[in-house]
């Protein structure tokens, strides 16, 4: 009996084994010539090959689809379209981003209100590159001062210049990688736990002293009470919460430092806010393509958003998807990044949701740096998420200058981009956001209730 129950564990832990370098073989650059060779998984990815009901034209080989079939009001081609935020209807004149551009319509017109913008995206936004001046180009048009929620500790806090973060070396930590299971993270991927540590974190987006900024705990579910040290003062947090928000102090200093009391008490960051206006949130995290997003609990999206909602989600990924020189078939990452977008939908409530594709990427072909081969295709894979989940788009590939762009930017003077053909540079992060604000406001501008005012 114990020889045959040895079989079944050495079967069962072999097809483990095998299942999980299988997905490492398929959804990273790590890559074990033994295991791709009987990989489970990879007839079922490669012989994948359905469209996304797509109809397409026969001299583009199949890459750029046209049309769909029986939506006469809905026109696919429009994601080709750089310079675009677009839903696919054909009225281009109509706003897209509904919710938030009425809010912010309102904020113009004097009226106290909170704005906040959650952007997530992977290295390309990191250290606060693009969001950095897609939110000073809100707030100094709409209004508002605040750098918004600045994690306790991130990879790129070191050439973060937005916010300073110093921390104690106690710190405990919890991501995606290394807390596959955890309800706790937060939506940035994160969450921190810690004895008697403590973090500083100074905002210095800042340009009006005279005003007060709010600066708020975010923190997560603990059995018991906790509290924490702001200076000499104790602030209790209460147990049991999903999420939990908790004001600080509101006071006109652009900086604060808390200590924590014990570490049973999951901390995410902390929020720099005036008392109204715009504000963009800086989700990013190395790495991932988007479906890691599925993790988070659903119950701890829905009360965060009780608590601090959210007029619009940005999901800006694709660049870690292309990790393969050959690759052309994404459908793969529809499957996956699918189930993302419709909890994100049901979730956030009311909130619009806007994808940006992927900008471009480069890899070396025949000792030469061009466009990854795959890029149209994942461009595509992605605007029909956004078609078929019913959520905007914005080309931002196709923006950046499309083919071969990321290599002009390498080699431009000044570069805009670094050597690894991959990141945008802070010079080639501005002009992104420069072009993504300038498609903003042009959707904005088309606001009814604003052309009512002007005539």
């Amino acid at each position: 009996m114990k020889r045959s129950n040895d079989i079944i564990i050495f079967v069962v832990g072999s097809f483990l084994l095998y299942f999980i370098f299988s997905l490492i073989c398929i959804f990273s650059e790590v890559n074990f010539p033994a295991i791709a060779r009987i990989n489970l998984l990879k007839d079922i990815i490669q012989n994948d090959t359905r469209s996304i009901n797509f109809e397409h034209n026969q001299n583009d080989q199949g890459l750029i689809p046209v049309k769909i079939k029986g939506v006469s009001s809905k026109d696919i081609s429009l994601y080709l379209r750089p310079n675009l935020i677009t839903n696919f209807n054909t009225d281009t004149s109509k706003v897209v981003l509904e919710n938030i551009v009425k809010k912010l319509d309102d904020l113009k017109n004097n009226k106290s209100t909170k704005i906040r913008i959650a952007f997530f995206g992977d290295s390309m936004i990191e250290g606060d590159l693009i969001t950095q001046t897609f939110r000073k180009l809100l707030q100094d048009k709409f209004g508002g001062q605040g750098v918004g929620f600045v994690p306790i500790m991130c990879p790129s806090d070191k050439f973060r210049s937005t916010a300073i973060v110093k921390i104690s070396n106690g710190w405990q930590v919890e991501n995606f990688q290394s807390s596959l299971t955890s309800k706790n993270l937060f939506i940035s991927g994160y969450l921190f736990k810690g004895q008697n540590e403590w973090v500083e974190i100074v905002d210095h987006t800042i340009t009006d002293t005279q005003i007060n900024i709010q600066k708020n705990l975010f923190y997560g579910y603990a059995n018991f009470p906790s509290k924490v040290k702001v200076n000499t003062e104790n602030i209790n947090i209460p147990a049991k919460e999903v999420f939990g928000k908790i004001l600080l102090n509101n006071q006109r200093s652009g900086g604060i430092k808390i200590s924590t009391i014990d570490n049973k008490l999951p901390i995410y960051g902390i929020s720099f806010e005036s008392q109204s206006g715009v504000f963009v949130d800086n989700f990013s995290y190395r790495g991932i393509s988007g479906v890691e997003l599925n993790m988070i609990d659903t119950a701890l999206i829905k009360m965060l958003v009780l608590k601090n909602s959210y007029d619009l989600i940005i999901l800006q990924y694709g660049v870690n998807v292309l990790f393969k020189p050959d690759g052309k078939n994404f459908n793969w990452y529809a499957k996956l990044l699918k189930p993302v977008i419709q909890k994100l939908k049901n979730s956030f409530g009311k909130a619009d949701i806007l994808i940006v594709s992927t900008a471009d990427r480069a890899f070396r072909y025949d000792g030469t740096y061009k466009s990854a081969v795959g890029i149209d295709s994942l461009v595509k894979v992605q605007a029909g998420i956004a078609y078929e989940n019913g959520v905007a788009f914005y080309n931002q590939f196709a923006t950046m200058g499309g083919e071969n762009s990321m290599v002009s930017w390498v080699n431009s003077t000044p570069k805009l981009a670094n050597k690894d053909h991959i990141h945008p540079n802070p010079s080639g992060a501005k002009i992104l956001a420069e072009n993504f604000f300038n498609a903003f406001i042009k959707d904005f501008n088309k606001h009814p209730f604003l052309s009512s005012r002007q005539q």
